[in-house]
């Protein structure tokens, strides 16, 4: 389902829903770059929270850019990521990245992601 937006039942917007997906994933998946967390929701479609701190990427353009390559890979892969909260958070290391390396390395860890919920 492929709507051409990130509407806010997408997101995680209260400090408690992060919480949830801190206290008790299901599964963690990161690397170098960045840090993903998931945990299973009882909505009908995947909802995505962002850390990005100003300690890890200094730049505000930096920090945009990874927010909205996040958002839209996340986007494309909503048939994947079924019924997950997850909790992305960026490291030191991804701004250095391109645009197509960020989404490479998104598309691989929801896979990964999905398929280590699903058990």
């Amino acid at each position: 389902m492929l709507t051409g937006r990130f509407t806010r039942q997408q997101r995680l917007t209260q400090a408690s829903e992060f919480k949830g997906v801190f206290a008790k994933p299901c599964v963690k998946q990161g690397d170098a770059n960045m840090l993903m967390l998931g945990k299973i929701n009882k909505h009908r479609t995947a909802r995505l929270g962002l850390v990005v701190a100003k300690k890890q990427l200094k730049r505000a353009v930096s920090r945009n850019r990874f927010k909205r390559l996040t958002r839209e890979s996340f986007r494309q892969h909503l048939d994947i990521i079924k019924n997950l909260d997850i909790v992305v958070v960026a490291r030191a290391g991804v701004e250095r990245k391109s645009n197509r390396e960020i989404l490479e390395l998104l598309s691989k860890n929801w896979h990964i992601l999905s398929k280590k919920c699903e058990k």
